[in-house]
């Protein structure tokens, strides 16, 4: 079985260590990081991840604008895709949901993110 390699997309330099940490001691995963919606897109053409973590509140490139660039890329539409948004509401009904297998609500419980990202995912931890 091959190491599955993430990206999280997130411009809160403290939310990516955590998760990176998190997901790296609790599951093994490789994990790449990213502080702009750009820079993710980038990254998730080059490195083609096995999953995205993404940030819905950015910046510039904000999560929608960007997983509407993953998903119009024939290089990264096939990537799946967790959104991760301080809102307490679900996603606005008009959202592409094609690709997006969860919403994860900040704050999260580092301790407990692997499962949730692995059951979304149906992978094995």
């Amino acid at each position: 079985m091959t190491t599955k390699k993430i990206l999280i997309i997130d411009d809160e330099y403290r939310i990516r260590e955590v998760i990176k940490m998190s997901l790296q001691m609790m599951a093994g995963w490789k994990v790449l990081t990213a502080s702009s919606g750009s820079e993710g897109l980038a990254i998730a053409q080059s490195q083609q991840p096995d999953a995205i973590l993404l940030d819905m509140m950015m910046p510039e490139l904000d999560g929608t604008e960007t997983l509407a660039r993953l998903q119009g890329n024939s290089t990264t539409e096939q990537i799946p895709v967790l959104l991760l948004t301080a809102k307490a509401q679900p996603i606005e009904q008009n959202q592409p949901s094609q690709g997006i297998r969860k919403v994860l609500e900040k704050p999260f419980d580092p301790l407990q993110l692997a499962n949730l990202i692995a059951e979304a995912l149906g992978w094995n931890l």
